[in-house]
């Protein structure tokens, strides 16, 4: 039996000891038939609350390791550079699968239709009304997305190597959107969202607010033709 696996999964991240332990765990209770020997590759930007520890504990569920990272789009690119599988998932290390066949099932899409990029939506289960609504407006876009260009969140987003290597990877000088700035390049037709989500903590909204993480959103959907906006730094990373 082929037990090889057609996945790579990165995660970008820093300091982030407390919420790997939840991810790495639902990584590991997938139902992906590979997951075993799917690669896990960690792209450490200079934590400091030892955080790889805790990743490399996990060695005995999956087949993880941890390499330089730095700002998430550079994190997202180290680790692409090292697969050698078909697909390539990011995924953020504040999010987890909703439903323990997520990535089979998004892989299973991927194959079947020969898409380039699949996402899915998110959820905020702990959050309040209005962390729940702006959450709901991001499905929304991702949705209406696909009549335009579509839109797949950074927070998962499964993507066929090939194309990815194609577009360039994701532009390491953007720091807000570079996920929206990648995967409207994607063709229409070969862009999906499957079905379930993955669930996603309040703490962007606690430490920026939502009025300006809504406002950074819209002007961002306004201005998807001009690269000069996605440029600037927006402080979204202060």
């Amino acid at each position: 039996m082929n037990t090889a696996s057609d996945l790579t999964i990165v995660i970008p991240a820093k300091n982030e000891a407390k919420l790997f332990p939840r991810l790495l765990t639902s990584l590991a209770s997938q139902d992906y038939p590979q997951m075993r020997n799917t690669k896990v590759l960690v792209a450490d930007a200079n934590s400091t609350d030892g955080m790889p520890d805790i990743v490399m504990s996990f060695r005995d569920r999956l087949d993880v390791g941890v390499i330089p990272g730095g700002l998430p789009s550079v994190g997202r690119n180290a680790g692409a550079a090292l697969a050698d599988t078909r697909y390539v998932l990011f995924i953020d290390a504040d999010v987890h699968p909703a439903s323990p066949s997520l990535i089979r099932r998004a892989v299973e899409l991927a194959q079947r239709k020969n898409l380039h990029c699949v996402t899915t939506n998110i959820i905020c289960p702990d959050g309040g009304s209005m962390d729940r609504l702006l959450y709901f407006g991001n499905n929304l876009f991702q949705q209406l997305s696909r009549i335009h260009h579509p839109f797949s969140t950074g927070m998962f987003m499964l993507f066929e190597k090939r194309r990815f290597d194609e577009l360039g990877g994701f532009h390491e000088q953007v720091h807000f959107a570079e996920d929206y700035l990648l995967s409207k390049q994607v063709a229409r037709s070969k862009f999906a969202i499957v079905r379930g989500g993955v669930y996603t903590t309040n703490r962007r909204f606690q430490k920026m607010g939502h009025l300006r993480v809504a406002r950074l959103f819209l002007k961002t959907a306004f201005n998807y033709w001009n690269e000069r906006h996605l440029l600037r730094d927006h402080d979204y990373w202060a």
